[in-house]
């Protein structure tokens, strides 16, 4: 495997052999810093689900509330058994809202009428955080900042932005309606939109895509119909060209935004997946679409910058694309990392089930673990590449993510680790089962255990609610030989990735 990384060097060492403790003995316990606290892999395993034009959920608009929760369940439970760890889940397709709004409208694709409620009412946003917690899933709200209406949304709300605030918003020629980015009462509201979210859920991160300001084909060709606001800003004083006044414009509600989500709750990511080109040229081999030019989204500015906590550039090219090619984007990006945000591509190189394209997704992996090996990981683009592609979904759990993984720390929001857990042990036959309990248990998110037998070394990663875990005394070995079970210790591994001193347990 291509990774730079001493996973799986650090031995567990055995601190007790205590053959005369009698079964259902509770045992004193002590912490160590030696057992490797760092050994559990480390990547951000993730995808997208989609709900605008319903491309992931709900399969279709109004359907019965117990039929989207067991469509939401079903995608969660299938991350959760092919050892994903996070799920990027959109919130707000078009200035509407999956969730409980009293600035926007309930969304269209959830109930299929703009501004109605679901009906028996539940949050969607609430069940869908406390459902991938519960399966050790981070969960990142998506949203599109500018776009207020899209060409397959339907009858538009009174409550939409559209009509509450018609100066706003602009309609594009392939019926789209678009947010002016430049007008401070647009970014004061996409402002107002996150952090009401961020202040009422208990989120992991705030993702944005590749949506800025409108692709070209979204008004014929035309450009972005913002004259009154451009001549206003002329009128003022304003000397910056059109296209540097239109970046500054969403450069500055980046920045904002960034600090305005670290200065309510630190612990909130904030995730950025712009197209994966810059411009043209950069590096030499590249062409194709200008971000920068077309989008006014100058995505290597940010990252420069660090106003985001990780990066996530769409590069849904194959790897032997010479003008778009998968490695030589991701090292470019990579190079414009100069502060070592978290770089987690978005890939996507089609739907089929081909051999040809299930190899090509398991070498961008693999490729992407070996150029970063610091913080790997990598945002499948969308779900349904996954679920409904069964090849593919064996390939991930029989490979790459056979084992389970932890997300990466993200040292500069906080790197204090919690206290190490309180574990005890009771032997029942041929079987141990460990217990542990936190003073702290509200700030864990996910608990590891680590065993060994002989000299394998393994582990398992826990939800936040498990205290258990029940282990065989003896394995029969692939030499057919029986090993025991010789060491294991527990440590608790807070929002943020940080890992606790291990707890050591006697299992003998």
């Amino acid at each position: 495997m291509l990774r730079s990384r001493y996973v799986y060097l650090l031995a567990l060492p055995v601190l007790f052999f205590l053959s005369h403790c009698k079964p259902a003995a509770k045992l004193s316990q002590s912490t160590d810093q030696a057992p490797a606290a760092k050994q559990a892999d480390r990547e951000f395993r993730a995808a997208w689900v989609a709900t605008v034009a319903n491309i992931n959920w709900p399969s279709k608009p109004g359907l019965p509330v117990e039929q989207q929760q067991k469509e939401a369940l079903a995608l969660l439970d299938f991350l959760k058994d092919h050892h994903f760890n996070a799920v990027i889940f959109q919130v707000r397709p078009q200035a509407d809202a999956l969730y409980d709004s009293k600035l926007e409208p309930w969304s269209y694709y959830l109930t299929g009428e703009q501004g109605k409620a679901p009906s028996p009412y539940y949050d969607p946003l609430q069940f869908w955080v406390d459902a991938a917690h519960d399966r050790g899933l981070e969960l990142h709200v998506w949203l599109n900042p500018y776009r207020a209406h899209h060409k397959d949304g339907k009858d538009i709300s009174d409550k939409s932005v559209v009509k509450t605030n018609p100066s706003l918003v602009m309609k594009l020629k392939e019926g789209y309606w678009w947010m002016d980015p430049a007008q401070k009462a647009t970014q004061d509201h996409a402002s107002a939109v996150v952090m009401d979210i961020v202040k009422r859920y208990d989120i992991d991160g705030v993702h944005f895509d590749d949506y800025f300001y409108p692709y070209p084909s979204y008004n014929g060709s035309d450009d972005f119909p913002d004259d009154a606001s451009w001549k206003a800003y002329q009128a003022a004083g304003g000397k910056l060209s059109r296209g540097d006044w239109r970046r500054d414009a969403v450069n500055t509600l980046i920045e904002r935004l960034y600090g305005e989500i670290k200065s309510t709750k630190k612990h909130v990511k904030f995730g950025l997946s712009p197209f994966g080109i810059w411009r043209p040229g950069y590096p030499a081999s590249v062409e194709g679409f200008d971000q920068y030019d077309q989008l006014y989204a100058d995505a290597k500015l940010w990252l420069n910058k660090g106003w985001i906590d990780y990066f996530a550039p769409q590069l849904y090219w194959p790897i032997n694309r010479m003008t778009q090619s998968f490695p030589v984007l991701l090292g470019w990006w990579q190079g414009e990392n100069t502060l070592q945000r978290h770089l987690w591509p978005g890939i996507s190189v089609g739907r089929d089930t081909s051999a040809k394209n299930v190899n090509e997704i398991m070498s961008q992996i693999m490729i992407s673990r070996g150029m970063l090996p610091q913080s790997m990981g990598v945002i499948h683009w969308s779900i349904s590449s996954v679920t409904q592609n069964p090849p593919m979904a064996k390939a991930l759990i029989d490979g790459p993510y056979k084992r389970e993984a932890l997300v990466p720390a993200s040292p500069w929001l906080g790197d204090h680790a919690p206290a190490a857990p309180e574990a005890n042990r009771e032997v029942n036959g041929q079987q141990v089962t460990i217990r542990w309990n936190h003073q702290q248990a509200a700030d864990v998110f996910r608990w590891v255990v680590y065993y060994q037998y002989g000299n394998q070394k393994r582990y398992r990663i826990l939800n936040r609610n498990d205290r258990s875990l029940v282990l065989d005394l003896g394995i029969t070995n692939a030499n057919k030989e029986n090993v025991k079970l010789s060491a294991v210790s527990v440590t608790a591994v807070d929002r943020l990735g940080n890992e606790s001193a291990a707890a050591m347990v006697p299992v003998f």
